[in-house]
């Protein structure tokens, strides 16, 4: 049989799979992985903190940004796709060292100052809901998420990631749990509200620089790559433009669902803090535990201890995304093997890497560096580097030498363009809070 009908008696089985659950569970992916691992620890520490402030005012937000970053997202995994090659590895090959090293390290920084605050903010809220020492907490979590990457069979990795992204479904039931008032949180959903203040803009850049990170990008491009190299009549499509429109619908349909769950989680946590803290008059939240201790008076037990466990959960699904991102760029940057579904004695310097990362994420517990202080740099950091990044990333996507019969364009490539832009508004705009 040849290898395209090879290929087409793959889709047909793959369609006739044992039922929707199970088709829907083919269709999730990469894209879905990365869209839950956006509401990290940090993240739920934004959009608490969002809510806590602005009340429902804020809620539009999540709208507008949902089709920038799907777009994004999508670009990043067409990229992947169609080359066979991460962001870094295309870097590599079409632009400057100079300008590839500089994306690399300020990637990598970022997500080790985001490790960092992932795993205390995990330790913070363990240690609310069963008391004992956060240090341990911290280096124990971190054993735990290097470990599941490390030594699971990449296969089973992704079914762990897959059943990880449940526990946000913890703040929809946070959500339910606080008598939201329902015709304020559509008011505030449907209708823009803009405040002439610097609470309002400087939240509504912290929204920004959570929900569109460089390493989403990384790490959904390379695991376009991994599922790719796994399949055995899977080639990279520039040279297989056959297999395209299957994996286009695919890519589209997987990051979509993905990037929608992450907004609507996002959605439920500024909700569930703006019927309580805000309506109690709590505004100061510093970080995703404070949420969780200050829910406890206003909106019960159960809110607090549901709150707390999607933190745990929503850290360990991250955790690993955030190393992993950052190893497939240092690797690639370097053309080292990498790749999960490689055992770890095929790719010794990716996993070093991957533990490094996890590493000096951890150190930051051990040394005076305040977490929250340095989550607010790891945002300046990203927000600096993510710029660059889109902009690569779209003239990549836009090259028929990179991309073959697929080059951007339509409404993908202005809905591209438009993210970049208001990324970069949103990084000018960090970086002048910092001077002022």
């Amino acid at each position: 049989m040849s290898e395209v009908g090879s290929q087409v008696e793959g889709e047909q089985s793959n369609t006739l799979a044992k039922g929707p659950f199970q088709r829907f569970l083919r269709t999730i992916g990469p894209g879905f992985i990365t869209g839950a691992s956006d509401d990290d620890p940090s993240g739920i520490g934004t959009y608490s903190q969002a809510g806590a402030q602005l009340g429902f005012n804020i809620g539009w937000v999540m709208l507008f940004t949902f089709p920038l970053m799907a777009a994004i997202q999508e670009i990043a995994a067409r990229i992947g796709r169609t080359t066979g090659e991460g962001i870094s590895g295309n870097l590599s090959r079409h632009y400057p060292a100079s300008m590839l090293y500089a994306v690399v390290m300020l990637l990598f920084l970022a997500n080790v100052i985001n490790i960092g605050a992932d795993l205390s903010a995990m330790a913070d809220a363990l240690k609310l809901l069963v008391g004992g020492p956060s240090p341990l907490y911290v280096i124990a979590f971190a054993i735990v998420c290097i470990g599941a990457i490390v030594f699971l069979d990449y296969t089973r990795y992704v079914k762990f990631l897959k059943w990880t992204t449940l526990s946000l479904f913890a703040y929809v039931a946070a959500m339910f749990a606080a008598n939201v008032p329902w015709a304020d949180a559509a008011k505030g959903l449907f209708i823009p509200h803009i405040e002439w203040s610097g609470a309002f803009f400087t939240t509504l850049l912290a929204i920004l620089g959570t929900t569109i990170s460089p390493y989403l990008f990384f790490w959904q491009a390379s695991q376009e790559v991994e599922e790719e190299e796994l399949k055995p009549t899977a080639r990279p499509l520039r040279w297989a433009p056959w297999q395209a429109p299957r994996a286009f619908r695919r890519i589209r349909a997987d990051t979509l669902i993905g990037m929608a769950f992450s907004n609507l989680i996002a959605i439920a946590i500024i909700f569930t803090t703006a019927a309580t803290l805000h309506k109690a008059g709590v505004t100061d939240i510093a970080s995703s535990t404070d949420a969780a201790k200050a829910l406890e008076p206003v909106a019960g037990k159960f809110a607090f201890i549901i709150f707390s466990m999607g933190i745990i959960g929503t850290g360990l699904l991250a955790v690993p995304v955030l190393a992993g991102s950052a190893a497939f760029a240092v690797g690639e940057a370097l053309r080292w093997p990498v790749g999960l579904q490689r055992k770890p004695k095929e790719a010794v310097a990716f996993y070093t890497t991957l533990a490094a990362a996890t590493a000096l994420g951890t150190g930051i517990m051990f040394t005076p560096i305040d977490p929250i202080k340095a989550l607010y740099w790891s945002a300046i950091i990203n927000g600096i580097c993510a710029v660059p990044v889109m902009i690569v990333m779209m003239l990549l996507a836009g090259r028929k030498d990179v991309m073959g019969e697929f080059p951007l364009q339509g409404w993908l490539l202005a809905l591209g363009w438009l993210s970049t832009l208001t990324m970069a508004a949103s990084s000018v705009g960090l970086v002048a809070q910092w001077f002022l």
